[in-house]
C-alpha cells in the first residue's frame, strides 16, 4: 500500500464497514445455529481488521463503537481456544491436564458466543433507543454506560466459564486432598449453579434471538 492509498485508507469514512462487520456478527451470533469452522475464521479475521479500524484517529469514539470494540476483542478468544487445542496435543501424559485443557478450549468458545451475543443485543437495544427515544434515552447512551454494560457482560461470562470450569474436579475425589469443609461445600455449591446455568442457556440464548427480531422488526417495519 502505497502512501496515498494508506492516506485515503485513514481518510475515508469507515462506518460502512463497520455496519457489514455488525451484520456479519448478527449473522454469526443471532442467525446461525452454531458458527462452523469457515464462519468462525472469517469473523476472526473480520474482527482483527475491525480492530485496526478503531486504532484510527478519524472513526468517532461513540457508545456502539464501545461495543463493537468488546466484540472485536471477544474473537480474541477463538485465538486463545486454538492455543488450548495445541497445549491439548502437547500435554497427554495427565488425564486431569487433558480435561482441564480440553474444558478451557470449549470455555473460549463458549465466552466468544455468549459475550458477543449480548453485546449485539446492546447494539440492537441502542439502535432502537436513537430511532424511537432519541431525546430520553440520551444520558445513558453514552461511552460511559457502554464501558459499564460492556464489564458486567464480561464479568458475568468469566463468571460463568469459571464455574464450567470448577466442573473438571467434579470427578475427583477432592476429600483425599485435605481441603476444609467449607472449601468442599463451596465447590458443591458451583456444581449446581453450573448445573442450573446449563438449563437456562437454551432459552436465554432463544431470548435472545426473539429480543433482536423483535427490535428489527419495530425498527425496519
Amino acid at each position: 500500500m502505497n502512501p496515498t492509498q494508506l492516506h485515503v485508507f485513514i481518510n475515508r469514512d469507515h462506518m460502512t464497514d463497520l455496519r457489514r462487520y455488525l451484520a456479519f456478527k448478527y449473522f454469526q451470533y443471532l442467525v446461525l445455529p452454531s458458527p462452523n469452522l469457515i464462519i468462525t475464521l472469517l469473523g476472526l479475521f473480520a474482527s482483527l481488521y475491525v480492530a485496526l479500524i478503531l486504532t484510527l484517529p478519524t472513526v468517532s469514539k461513540k457508545s456502539t463503537v464501545v461495543f463493537i470494540s468488546n466484540i472485536a476483542q471477544a474473537d480474541i478468544l477463538v485465538g486463545c481456544s486454538i492455543v488450548s487445542v495445541m497445549m491439548l496435543d502437547v500435554i497427554k501424559s495427565e488425564m486431569l491436564s487433558a480435561s482441564f485443557q480440553s474444558t478451557l478450549r470449549q470455555n473460549f468458545q463458549l465466552a466468544n458466543i455468549h459475550a458477543s451475543s449480548l453485546l449485539l443485543s446492546c447494539v440492537s437495544l441502542e439502535a432502537f433507543l436513537i430511532t424511537f427515544l432519541p431525546v430520553e434515552t440520551r444520558h445513558i447512551r453514552n461511552v460511559r454506560c457502554a464501558k459499564v454494560v460492556s464489564t458486567i457482560i464480561w464479568t458475568a461470562v468469566i463468571t460463568e466459564c469459571v464455574l464450567y470450569q470448577l466442573e473438571c474436579f467434579k470427578d475427583l475425589n477432592v476429600s483425599y486432598l485435605g481441603l476444609h469443609r467449607q472449601i468442599l461445600l463451596l465447590l458443591n455449591f458451583c456444581y449446581e449453579v453450573a448445573k442450573l446455568l446449563r438449563l437456562l442457556i437454551y432459552p436465554i440464548g432463544l431470548l435472545l434471538r426473539i429480543f433482536n427480531a423483535y427490535l428489527f422488526y419495530k425498527m425496519y417495519f
